[in-house]
This record gives structure tokens, C-alpha cells and sequence, in this order.
């Protein structure tokens, strides 16, 4: 029983993969390191290098490999990058998507786990949002991922494809042990980006939007460690292997900080201040998104060990010292 992990080389994917093989699972991660990274590969995982819309690279990996579910986080996540070019979000997060759940039914992959976004409710109306509440995306980003849920939807009442698909909310810190962080060059995280201005290569910050309908006028998120995520692909995994029924689930605390508050967190675990910028609103940011994660609690009885703005930012900050070590050796 094997488990194939598309972008597992990526920064959800890698945490996940590592999860998975601290569990003995026998991990395939199919990856096409356009933003991944071979060194993120986990000790005992195999990756075959590749793209997920190559049906014949997928049907064989999956007859030779005894694949029984596929983890799906390759795609493209950058939200103003997908309203400047929708088109190429749209071919690379729902075609490919598409032909990937193809191949899957195609070689009676049953187990589907899908990394979506908390971007498919757009602007809601409350907060904490829930699983019911109006899907109304307002980038291209999040109807990308909102159509493969759909597709998803709709392959699982004709098939025997079952899935759970994963609504993300902000996913930051790095795996407690330094296995593993952040690492993609030019990345859109706050966390991230205020980290490497601590211990890397950037040397500013921006605060796109400072007049929002919130307490201190900057955009309101939820953000949720990435090892804890990591555990919800895990136990959606055993949900689905015994049987469960399709489902979709918000991976957040169910509480919320501001983008100033995310900032003056880095600035007091770093001991350091750094200048920065206010900026005019970026195209698709709602000004708040906050998860109910009820639903996974209840049912797959998911809790989180790392519900800590405090340590998130720690593991962040100590994982962003190991990659300036790095770059300074090389």
C-alpha cells in the first residue's frame, strides 16, 4: 500500500510526506520541482520527477508502484499572481487537476486527498466561516481550486473515487525538528517574509492595505502551523482507507490576527525591529478569513498541537536561520 504524493516537494507537500513516512507509510512524490526542491525529498520517500497531466507517467507509476490514494498539492497558490495571469492558474490548478482524478479512476486509485483553499469562500459575510457557507471566490486562485472540488464532487457520485478535499487557511511555522519550512524563493507569506527579513535576503515588508473594516485597519487571518496541517492529511488518509465518505473540511484555529499583530509577533520572538511599509489593497484580499474547524474536530478528531501564534513564528524564525546558514556556506 503505497501512497502517491504529487508536490511533495513543495511546502505543504514535503511536511506531509515527512508526516506520512514518520508513519511508515511507503511514500512516491511526483513532483516537478518547478518550486520544489530535491534536498525537501524525506529519507525513505522516492521522487519521480515529472508532471501530473502526464496520463501515461501517472498510470504507470500507479500499476508499479501499488499506489491506493493520491495527495494531491501540486498547483500554482500565489493569489495576485492568478488575477494577472488566470489562465495559466485555470490550466495548471483545474486542467491538470482533471487529468490527475482521470488517471485515478482510469487505474482504480479509490483514495483521493485534495489541497484546496479557504480562498473558495471569497468575502463572507461571518466569521469564523464554516464548510456551508456561499462559495464565492473573488480570484482566479480560488475558482481554480473551487472547480476541482467540484470535478471531485461529481467523479465520486459517478465512480468509486472517494475524496476529502482540504480548505486551507494562512499555513506558516516549519517542522519542529528542522526538517523542513518555507523555502521558495519570492514567497507571499507574511511569516515567511517577515522572517527573511530577520535572517535572509529581504530587506523590506509591506502592509497591502491598512484601511480595512478591522481593529487596526489591516486584513484579519487565521494561520494554521503546517505540521498540524500535515496531521489532517494524515487522518483524512485513515478516514478514507476505512471507508469514510467524501467530505470537505477547514484546516484553521478558528481564530484570527491581524496583519500588524503577525508583524510585532516576528518582531518580539526575533528580539529585532525592522521598517515597514504601508501599501495600497492588493486585488483579492478579503478583509477577514477565519476558519470553523468543527467539523474536522468532530469527525476525524483532529487536534491541533501547535494552536500558537508565538511558536509558529519561532519554528518559522528558526527555520529561516538554517537557510541563511545555507546560503551563506554556499
Amino acid at each position: 500500500m503505497a501512497i502517491l504524493v504529487t508536490g511533495g516537494a513543495g511546502f505543504i507537500g514535503s511536511h506531509t510526506a515527512l508526516a506520512l513516512r514518520d508513519r511508515d507509510e511507503d511514500v512516491i512524490i511526483l513532483d516537478n520541482l518547478s518550486t520544489g526542491f530535491e534536498w525537501a525529498i524525506p529519507e525513505g520517500a522516492e521522487l519521480i520527477v515529472g508532471d501530473i497531466a502526464d496520463k501515461d507517467l501517472v498510470s504507470t507509476i500507479i500499476q508499479t508502484r501499488g499506489i491506493t490514494a493520491i495527495i494531491h498539492f501540486a498547483g500554482s497558490i500565489v493569489v495576485p499572481e492568478s488575477i494577472e495571469d488566470p489562465l495559466g492558474y485555470y490550466h495548471n490548478n483545474t486542467c491538470k487537476s482533471r487529468d490527475l482524478i482521470a488517471s485515478a479512476v482510469a487505474n482504480d486509485v479509490k483514495n483521493f486527498i485534495f489541497s484546496s483553499t479557504a480562498a473558495v469562500y471569497g468575502m463572507p459575510e461571518v466569521n469564523p466561516v464554516s464548510e456551508e457557507a456561499a462559495k464565492a471566490p473573488i480570484s482566479p486562485y480560488g475558482t481554480s481550486k473551487l472547480m476541482t472540488e467540484y470535478m471531485l464532487r461529481d467523479t465520486s457520485f459517478a465512480t468509486d473515487l472517494n475524496f476529502v478535499a482540504l480548505r486551507y487557511f494562512n499555513v506558516a511555522g516549519a517542522d519542529p525538528k528542522g526538517r523542513a519550512g518555507q523555502s521558495t524563493p519570492k514567497a507571499t507569506h507574511l511569516i515567511k517574509v517577515a522572517s527573511e527579513i530577520i535572517h535572509g535576503p529581504r530587506t523590506e515588508i509591506n502592509v497591502f492595505g491598512t484601511d480595512y473594516p478591522t481593529p487596526d485597519g489591516s486584513c484579519i487571518r487565521d494561520y494554521i502551523h503546517v505540521s498540524d496541517l500535515a496531521t489532517a492529511h494524515c487522518i483524512a488518509l485513515d478516514h478514507l482507507h476505512k471507508g469514510g465518505e467524501s467530505k470537505v473540511y477547514n484546516c484553521g484555529y478558528g481564530k484570527g490576527f491581524s496583519v500588524l499583530e503577525v508583524i510585532e509577533a516576528v518582531k518580539r520572538a526575533s528580539g529585532q525591529d525592522f521598517t515597514v511599509h504601508m501599501a495600497d489593497r492588493r486585488a483579492g484580499d478579503p478583509a477577514e478569513l477565519v476558519a470553523s474547524s468543527k467539523l474536522i474536530r468532530d469527525e476525524l478528531g483532529w487536534t491541533p498541537e501547535y494552536d500558537d501564534l508565538a511558536l509558529i513564528v519561532k519554528h518559522a524564525l528558526a527555520w529561516e536561520e538554517k537557510l541563511n546558514s545555507l546560503r551563506k556556506a554556499s
